[in-house]
């Protein structure tokens, strides 16, 4: 199960970005975000277990000022994430040695959503002008991704 739907991405693509995404490259973006969360979720692991603490809290996961003041953005944009969706998708990766406290795990909305705005916006970076991104510049961008979270 995909952590957010095709509309949602279309939706908050255009409204971030105002790209216009085909579905066939939802796929890619999905992927990329999917990584991204369980990735934040991996080093919020390791925080919570350098802390000697058996619950990983929101403090642990690395969210960078930059990432803190998009996830504002995000929030203004009015769109929101079903949690149901991203729980469900966590429950198809392998399980965190620790579980999350309730108030990261409310807040998984947001990091999805803002992850997804991030997304938009360096696709929009790497292709200005263009409203149909390649998916080579959504694997540029998710390669960005990788090298600064």
């Amino acid at each position: 199960m995909a952590v957010v739907g095709a509309s949602k991405i279309e939706a908050l693509m255009r409204k971030a970005a105002g790209l216009d995404i085909e579905k066939s490259k939802v796929k890619e973006i999905t992927d990329i975000v999917e990584k991204k969360l369980y990735d934040l979720l991996l080093i919020g692991e390791r925080n919570a277990n350098y802390n000697n603490r058996e619950v990983i809290w929101e403090s642990d996961i690395p969210l960078t000022k930059g990432f803190l003041e998009s996830m504002k953005k995000f929030v203004k944009l009015e769109e929101e994430i079903a949690i149901e969706d991203v729980l469900n998708f966590l429950a198809t990766m392998p399980p965190l040695k620790y579980p999350l406290e309730a108030e990261l795990e409310k807040r998984l909305p947001e990091i999805v959503g803002t992850l997804i705005y991030i997304l938009a916006l360096l696709i929009k970076e790497i292709a200005p002008g263009e409203r149909k991104p390649s998916v080579e510049d959504i694997q540029k961008a998710g390669k960005i991704l990788d090298l600064t979270m």
